[in-house]
């Protein structure tokens, strides 16, 4: 981080030209990033060439959706951290065109079991706790993967399953989401199940080409792979699909609810279970707010979630 200081010193970097280059990599594009920005996607364009500019080279890989070069990463790290230092100055935002008395935008990255369980509870943080409001934007990204956001500076907070801090960042253990293997009793049926050894070769619901909870368990209970599987890319839609026997799979017991007791759903293997560890992520220049808010996911976690041994 201190190299990038002295670099925006030395070029005296204006924070709205890295304010653009933050939007158009978090939204995804130059024209999303114009109209996050209330601006023109030419007047977007002209910020990151004056930014390229400035430097001698290129900050964005122009891919669909962009992707920030090396230095663009850097100075992406810079700008989340710029942005905590200004709320532990009482210093709101860098873009002027945001009010003082609006709500502190919070960018954050975590897996989406997560956030159909634990984590709206956990953001829900009272006044009492906060001197400020916030406001959220959520990324959904499967744990595995999420750490890349924060690597690239497009979030002040990630949730994820790596306990290895970024540069520049540090890191809180909250705790274990447990899984179990979860079917309902129309899918068993269907296939006559009788035994975990049969699910190798029976549908199975994945989240995403990143979710591999229910690969490692056939791996553990009999060394094998899902012969197919059906990429269902939402957690309340997993469970629905599950509900009406589109497939098995592992689903976080949080989330599971009493939906055993009222025998919508089977629980395969009552004596199998998966934990994965989640953890807090955020910049070393956390400010006074977000601490406040850490502290308060961290107190819901250790209520909801199991205990990282």
């Amino acid at each position: 981080m201190n190299n990038i200081i002295v670099i925006c010193v030395k070029l005296m970097i204006d924070y709205q030209l890295l304010h653009a280059l933050s939007t158009v990599v978090s939204e995804g594009g130059f024209e999303k990033a114009s109209k996050k920005l209330f601006i023109t996607q030419s007047a977007v364009s002209r910020r990151i060439y004056q930014l390229e500019s400035t430097l001698g080279g290129p900050v964005l890989i122009r891919t669909q959706p962009p992707t920030p070069t090396a230095i663009g990463k850097r100075l992406l790290n810079h700008f989340q951290q710029v942005l905590q230092l200004e709320l532990a100055l009482n210093i709101r935002t860098t873009d002027e065109s945001i009010s003082r008395d609006s709500p502190l935008t919070v960018k954050l990255v975590t897996n989406a079991d997560s956030l159909a369980t634990w984590l709206p509870e956990a953001l829900a943080i009272n006044e009492s706790a906060s001197s400020i409001n916030f406001r959220f934007e959520i990324i959904s990204e499967d744990q595995s993967i999420a750490l890349k956001r924060m690597k690239n500076g497009e979030v002040m907070v990630c949730i994820c399953s790596n306990p290895e801090p970024v540069n520049g960042g540090l890191v809180s253990a909250l705790g274990m989401l447990r899984y179990q293997v979860i079917a309902s009793p129309s899918f068993v049926k269907r296939y006559n199940v009788s035994s975990i050894h049969q699910l190798a070769e029976l549908p199975c619901l994945i989240f995403d080409e990143h979710d591999t909870l229910q690969h490692q368990f056939l791996t553990e209970i009999s060394n094998s792979k899902p012969k197919y599987t059906h990429i269902c890319p939402s957690s309340e839609g997993f469970k629905q699909a599950m509900i009406a026997g589109l497939g098995y799979g592992l689903l976080p017991m949080l989330q599971v609810g009493n939906l055993l007791e009222t025998g919508e759903l089977v629980n395969l293997a009552p004596e199998y279970f998966l934990d994965t560890p989640l953890y807090w992520h955020y910049w070393q220049s956390e400010s006074p707010q977000l601490k406040a808010l850490r502290k308060f996911a961290i107190k819901v976690a250790n209520n909801r979630l199991e205990l990282i041994k």
